[in-house]
């Protein structure tokens, strides 16, 4: 008779556990940023040069367009990000970190880097830096997949959208 395997052996349930202590830890950490985590990962992109436009920086982090809109104004209110004008595409703004920003995230960082850390410390050192560049792997395959789903969506609906038919009339010559 075999033993039952514990619900942590579960993947999907270790995921979560393992997810639902960091997002704690890390809620208390930047718990005065506005946006709190949501604030800290947009302010991450900005400062990385990895925020792109505002609708790029949504579909990334998973975060609803409008509630991206007001979470971008909360943090340039607070003059941690800008929003300037894409050079390729005038319709699109890019986010920028001010400098202002670049300083808060590095203490903020270095707050949640001691998590992470913390997090590990049941593994051998060894052991925390190959889970590392695992998780980073199998995030980085994730986020390509995730990319090029969005991006076949995209070639889709404008593959079946039909051709706007101009309805202006031709000009008839003065007779």
């Amino acid at each position: 008779m075999s033993a039952t395997p514990l619900l942590e052996d579960d993947f999907g349930f270790a995921i979560g556990v393992i997810f639902r202590a960091y997002a704690r830890a890390v809620e208390a950490a930047v718990t005065d940023l506005p946006g709190g985590p949501r604030g800290y990962f947009i302010l991450a992109a900005a400062v990385r040069g990895e925020a792109g436009s505002q609708r790029f920086l949504a579909d990334r982090l998973g975060v609803d367009r409008t509630m991206m809109t007001y979470l971008l104004d909360d943090l340039e209110e607070a003059g941690l990000v800008e929003r300037k004008p894409d050079p390729a595409d005038r319709r699109s703004r890019q986010i920028i970190a001010t400098s202002r920003g670049e300083e808060l995230w590095t203490a903020l960082h270095a707050e949640v880097d001691l998590i992470d850390r913390q997090l590990l410390t049941v593994l051998p050192e060894e052991s925390q830096t190959a889970f590392r560049e695992m998780l980073y792997s199998i995030a980085r395959k994730v986020s390509e997949n995730e990319q090029q789903a969005s991006a076949n969506c995209v070639a889709e609906a404008k593959a079946q959208k039909p051709e706007r038919v101009s309805r202006r009339r031709r000009a008839r010559p003065n007779i």
